[in-house]
């Protein structure tokens, strides 16, 4: 009998328990515009802004129903601003604001904890075999979402 493989269910529950220590984290920094998911969205913006939703979508990895939901709370709270395509008006542009901006640098340090965390243990091999596995896996995944879309 194969053995069973779990390596999607273990990711995901990664996913959901790195989003909670993630979420608790921000609190601490004084953070409590922002969750987890928002802000892998302003993480994108912070290096590069003023993309196209598409683009967004993309870098995010997210649809673009569940992004389009999430920029909107973004917009509301005022991190970022959605504007029409000057060159193209059926296009919309999101870009930072000021306030947006002023949470970089907390940000960045609870990313960098994070990262700590999710390698505490590990040599630099192993990591560099790890992020390799999940580059390919992401791969995989990307190219299979491709095929249905194309569909």
């Amino acid at each position: 009998m194969a053995k069973r493989r779990e390596g999607g269910f273990l990711i995901s529950k990664v996913k959901q328990l790195s989003a909670r220590i993630f979420d608790k984290k921000l609190k601490n920094y004084g953070i409590s515009e922002l969750n987890s998911a928002q802000g892998r969205i302003i993480f994108s913006l912070w290096q590069k802004d003023k993309i196209a939703i598409s683009a967004l979508a993309r870098e995010t990895a997210l649809g673009k129903t569940t992004l389009t939901s999430m920029l909107n709370r973004l917009e509301k709270s005022g991190l970022i601003v959605k504007q029409a395509s000057t060159a193209d008006r059926r296009r919309t542009i999101v870009s930072l604001t000021e306030k947006s901006k002023r949470l970089q640098d907390k940000f960045e340090r609870v990313s960098e904890e994070m990262t700590d965390l999710f390698y505490r243990g590990l040599a630099e091999a192993e990591i560099d075999q790890f992020e390799k596995t999940l580059a390919h896996i992401l791969t995989n995944l990307t190219n299979e979402e491709e095929n249905y879309d194309e569909g």
